[in-house]
């Protein structure tokens, strides 16, 4: 008689309490092989996979997709040792579609177990065939993005759009527990804290000169792209030392000054805004803050963040200006107590000190900052400090 092994919830995280079953990957009575993918969870900040510890058939799944689970609850049961029905027609998917396997023999063979947790739930709902993607992720990886680009006719057919031309005048979808982690997250810091933005802006010529001049030989020497983003972390953290309290929290009646530098970037994905953390951003170069950027945000893409890689920081960064925001007043991410927004860079009238008008490359930042805690001359000098050193990006090498 075959042994029962248990499939568990494991534990989430510091501080994550539940999850929501997301997507199962099999169904009961089908054949399972150890370490297959079983289950997806939700948790407020991660998705989080469950594989199977044995091999057998799934004999029942006890928690239905869409329903909230505790650390240790009980998904399912697997009868160890026990033939399972085995899943036909992913098997024979490629037989009927000879056309598309030759189309895609750089990468015969691919599975689901080829991609990361967002594209495999995205491959599920869309029907597209992982052995017709070429994954462009590392060793062949399928990513999310992989999946978007070569199922955009089937996602369209499924969008809410299609849904209304089809009659639907509405859609209700349930929110996922990681956009109701974030509404309510954001909700609560506006509740919280006494937030006011002040703004600057920024001429991006000599910053944009500098990355220009050096970036072949910067991408030669590191294997990373120069962009942006680091040196606004590197005038960040300059500007942090200057003004302890805006790299500082509140915490009932106390101060809590943080003398380290653990900066967030704000990510978008298709599953929400997440916010790796790029720690100890004083001690990186450039070349480091930019590798750490990529890969964390890679990850984020892919639904793979871990729980550690998105706690602690001390202060966050978000970039509007890649989806062509001019101006915005970001929202505090608690519990710290100021995030800078970058906009766009767009070619402005600006007059010159000779009298004369010329287009300059021009952003505007905006410093969000809990006014209980920062006082308006810190914040507004802050950001003039980050202001100056973008204008004049050697004050970073000579930390001047």
């Amino acid at each position: 008689m075959a042994n029962t092994t248990e499939i568990l919830v494991p534990t989430l995280g510091e501080s994550v309490a539940e999850a929501t079953v997301a997507k199962w990957f099999k169904t009961a009575g089908e054949a399972v092989a150890k370490d297959d993918l079983l289950v997806e969870l939700e948790t407020d900040k991660v998705t989080l996979e469950v594989n199977a510890l044995a091999a057998g058939a799934l004999q029942e799944i006890t928690a239905k997709e869409g329903s909230s689970v505790k650390v240790g609850d009980v998904l399912g049961l697997i009868a160890a040792g026990a033939a399972g029905v085995k899943s036909a027609p992913k098997a024979a998917a490629p037989v009927k579609a000879p056309a598309v396997a030759a189309a895609s023999a750089p990468v015969a063979g691919a599975t689901q177990k080829d991609s990361g947790p967002a594209a495999r739930k995205l491959l599920a709902e869309t029907g597209v065939q992982p052995s017709s993607i070429q994954g462009t992720g590392k060793d062949g990886r399928i990513t999310k993005g992989d999946v978007l680009a070569k199922g955009d006719v089937l996602s369209a057919a499924s969008s809410p759009a299609a849904k209304s031309a089809s009659g639907d005048r509405e859609t209700r979808v349930k929110m996922t527990r990681l956009r109701a982690a974030i509404a309510r997250r954001l909700k609560e810091s506006q509740n919280t804290a006494a937030m006011l933005t002040t703004f600057n802006e920024v001429d991006m010529s000599n910053v944009m000169a500098l990355r220009k001049k050096y970036q072949d030989s910067f991408q030669q020497q590191h294997g990373v792209k120069l962009g942006f983003l680091g040196f606004f972390t590197k005038a960040v953290v300059k500007a942090l030392k200057e003004f302890p309290s805006v790299n500082a929290e509140i915490d009932g009646d106390d101060i809590v000054y943080k003398n380290y530098y653990d900066i967030g970037m704000a990510v978008g994905t298709e599953q929400g805004l997440v916010v790796p953390v790029i720690r100890d951003c004083d001690a990186r170069s450039l070349a480091g803050i930019e590798s750490e950027l990529g890969r964390l945000a890679k990850k984020a893409r892919d639904g793979q963040l871990g729980m550690g890689e998105m706690q602690g920081g001390t202060f966050t960064i978000t970039n509007g200006g890649v989806y062509g925001s001019m101006l915005s007043t970001p929202i505090i991410n608690p519990p710290q107590s100021a995030i800078l927004g970058l906009h766009n860079t767009v070619q402005r009238p600006v007059v010159m000190p000779d009298g004369s008008i010329a287009a300059r490359p021009i952003m505007y930042l905006a410093l969000s900052y809990d006014h209980r805690i920062i006082d308006g001359r810190e914040a507004v000098t802050f950001l003039v400090r980050i202001k100056e050193a973008i204008e004049d990006p050697v004050r970073l090498l000579l930390e001047v």
